[in-house]
């Protein structure tokens, strides 16, 4: 299962889930570097078309083809063919439309589902709400926006509690002065 990552802004339409972003170009022929948000990261590649956001809307493209460039990710899309093409789509997000993804299994969640959650203490007390998420490499960090903004581990069990995407709520052991 892909797990999606999302730390740039959420698209209006929630049925779009953005997925990665285009960070350079490569070699001559249109080829795009992409930093995926996806776990394993060539797992972008599964998902076609990709739509690419363009202001308030999104541009849809084919995948062509692609592989794992390291940390990163190349792909090849249709209608981008040189070099020009590809620059002009650098630093475009890109998104999937979320029917394209696989359903959550039990206890797992898109990060998409996680933004916007009210986050309380297993005491009670509200923090604020999750505005964003991010890699550190030793565990994932929730962004929570309260009164001021608080990082707390992504941590199951330990930290997080529960999660009640329908009831839009998580509850965390955090101490609340942290």
């Amino acid at each position: 299962m892909s797990r999606v990552v999302e730390p740039g802004a959420i698209p209006a339409d929630d049925d779009f889930v953005v997925v990665g972003k285009i960070i350079g170009v490569f070699g001559v022929r249109g080829g795009l570097k992409v930093y995926s948000y996806t776990e394993p990261h060539a797992n972008i590649l599964n998902y076609s078309p990709w739509y690419l956001a363009a202001g308030d809307s999104w541009l849809k493209r084919e995948v062509r083809n692609g592989h794992a460039k390291g940390k990163g990710v190349v792909a090849f899309l249709t209608d981008c063919t040189d070099r020009d093409a590809a620059a002009a789509l650098v630093h475009t997000e890109v998104a999937v439309r979320r029917s394209q993804l696989p359903p959550a299994e039990a206890g797992e969640y898109y990060w998409s589902d996680l933004i916007g959650l009210h986050v309380v203490t297993v005491n009670g007390i509200a923090l604020g709400q999750v505005t964003g998420l991010f890699e550190t490499g030793a565990n994932d960090v929730l962004v929570v926006q309260g009164e001021r903004e608080r990082m707390i581990p992504y941590l199951p069990e330990q930290v997080v509690r529960e999660v009640n995407v329908a009831r839009g709520e998580m509850v965390v052991d955090w101490d609340p002065d942290f």
